[in-house]
């Protein structure tokens, strides 16, 4: 049997972290962050990092882990995050990931391997530069020569994807649907209990959003972007595409107004939310928490701590 954990995610404002740090608390937890953007350090408001009184002393892990000029991949984060839960494990606590981005979760959980590869290769840049040069199209046939399932997946303009089946192919000689075929066939790294927050309705939960945007709003997020931007940190960089980011740099660039930035940022993160509900529902054998029009913390926490005792964990 694969080592038990728990996992806490759902859409954006839902409360996983506080969730997190109250169930670690009571269980003898570590909190490890299954969140894309709270990776990247000096992002903090925008990415609603838990502050360190949030964390109220429980180790939080995957926090603050790359530059945001760095290209952070889903690899990248399984072999971190894989590492963390394994050291919570070794010291005989209870691993919580907790976040709301479900691709980097559902890796992890299921052990999947990623076709090793060197961003700095001369091959990468040639691929590119192929790309740049003869178009996505001409690329895209010829990956379906080799590897007509991920072909017919990708859009000519995914230029990353596409020179990232390509690359594989060309460097091992099998292709991408070979490679996740393979990984799929693997037993899960981890069994997990999973918890998924959300609201009854969701118009409290855009209510929710909309009343954290303004706190991120009051706690400087104009800012923050500011600052990151006169770092030398470019605006078109993975980090600057997150939710928050994307929206305020582009208004700061144009001389544009910051408050209609924020109501977008609002917009955006409703839209998002939607999909986050979306990925989540897929799992059925989550547990599903649901609000009324405000958390009631200490009655889920009632409630999760019978779900973890039925799991097997105490």
């Amino acid at each position: 049997m694969p080592p038990k954990i728990l996992v806490i995610t759902g859409p954006t404002a839902s409360g996983k972290t506080r969730l997190a740090v109250e169930l670690a608390k009571a269980h003898n937890g570590e909190v490890v962050s299954a969140d894309s953007m709270q990776i990247y350090r000096r992002m903090d408001i925008g990415t609603a990092k838990p502050t360190p009184g949030e964390m109220q002393g429980i180790p939080h892990h995957m926090i603050d882990v790359a530059d945001p000029e760095e290209d952070f991949s889903v690899a990248r984060y399984v072999d971190m995050a894989a590492a963390a839960v394994d050291s919570v494990l070794a010291r005989g606590r209870l691993p919580i990931l907790a976040g709301g981005t479900g691709l980097y979760i559902d890796s992890l959980l299921s052990g999947r391997t990623f076709a090793a590869f060197d961003e700095a290769s001369p091959l990468r840049a040639q691929l590119e530069a192929r790309y740049a040069r003869e178009g996505g199209p001409a690329l895209l046939r010829e990956l379906a020569q080799a590897d007509p399932d991920t072909a017919a997946r990708l859009h000519p303009n995914d230029a990353k994807r596409i020179v990232r089946a390509l690359e594989v192919w060309l460097t091992t000689g099998r292709t991408i649907t070979q490679h996740n075929r393979d990984t799929a066939a693997l037993p899960p790294r981890y069994h997990a209990l999973t918890l998924t927050l959300d609201f009854q309705r969701r118009e409290d939960m855009w209510a929710r959003i909309d009343r954290r945007v303004d706190q991120m709003m009051a706690a400087g997020l104009v800012e923050e972007v500011r600052a990151l931007l006169r770092s030398g940190v470019p605006e078109r960089c993975t980090a600057m595409q997150a939710i928050g980011y994307k929206e305020m740099a582009a208004a700061l660039r144009t001389g544009g107004d910051t408050a209609a930035a924020a109501e977008e940022i609002k917009l955006r993160s409703r839209q998002y939310s939607k999909r986050q509900r979306t990925w989540f529902r897929r799992n059925p054998q989550a547990r599903p928490i649901f609000w009324g029009p405000e958390p009631d913390f200490a009655d889920v926490l009632q409630r999760s701590t019978a779900f973890l005792e039925e799991f097997g964990i105490s």
